[in-house]
């Protein structure tokens, strides 16, 4: 099995264990707010079972592993019941945006980790101080470095930061049935948001299949700006 393999079922662990961290504090956001239908469905939970949907969980993660573009895909809805909520807009923004912004926490984490180890280790600086500019594409460089086991955990890291950049800034557009479309939702008008509703999915098929340049633009300078705080540190 060669380091591209193993990235693919790294990337597949974190993958997973993204969504589930995202749809779970979207549940334990909207308990907290005064909705329980989330939490009596057993969704504060990050068993990833609990949140699959077979095309945004399985078969669109798995080919852009397969094809080198960055890993996009959703999980299955947690189910929120606004009425439930004691403030409807306030809490319904809360409930949406707390995803992403977990996604975020857990990216941060990452990086953190990632600064400890390329400050306690010249091998693991060395290593972390690579990994942007070979990843994800060349990784036999990586490889062909060290047979440390601060490599593997490294580039696991490296895949926990990246993945959960991605997925926070890709759910933060706002696009049905993406968490930004709850922000921007409660500004429209009624016509205007029938309007946005109804064509939300075309327009996030649209976004995935043909809007690569465009996430770019919005993804690259977020993973830029924690690359920068990588980089910053190794080459001290």
């Amino acid at each position: 099995m060669t380091v591209q393999h193993v990235n693919i079922v790294f990337q597949l662990i974190v993958f997973l264990f993204a969504i589930s961290f995202h749809e779970s504090a979207h549940a334990w956001m909207a308990n907290r707010c005064g909705d329980p239908t989330a939490r009596m469905l057993g969704r504060i939970s990050l068993n990833p079972i609990k949140h699959i949907d077979p095309v945004g969980t399985v078969v669109l993660p798995l080919f852009a592993m397969l094809t080198g573009i960055p890993v996009l895909g959703w999980a299955k809805p947690t189910p929120v019941d606004p009425r439930n909520f004691r403030n409807q807009v306030r809490d319904d923004i809360l409930t949406a945006v707390v995803g992403p912004i977990s996604n975020f926490v857990v990216a941060g984490g990452a990086l953190v980790v990632l600064l400890l180890i390329a400050l306690t280790s010249h091998v693991g600086s060395a290593i972390v101080n690579i990994i942007p500019y070979v990843y994800p594409n060349h990784l036999e460089v990586l490889a062909a470095q060290t047979n440390s086991l601060l490599m593997p955990t490294s580039l696991l890291l490296y895949d926990l930061m990246v993945i959960n950049i991605v997925l926070a800034v890709f759910n933060l557009i706002p696009v049905p049935p993406l968490d930004g479309s709850h922000v921007l939702r409660h500004f429209l008008p009624a016509p205007m948001l029938r309007a946005y509703d109804t064509v939300g999915w075309l327009g996030l098929i649209a976004l995935v299949y043909f809007g690569g340049g465009f996430l770019g633009r919005l993804i690259y300078p977020v993973l830029g700006l924690f690359q920068s705080v990588l980089h910053s540190v190794t080459t001290r």
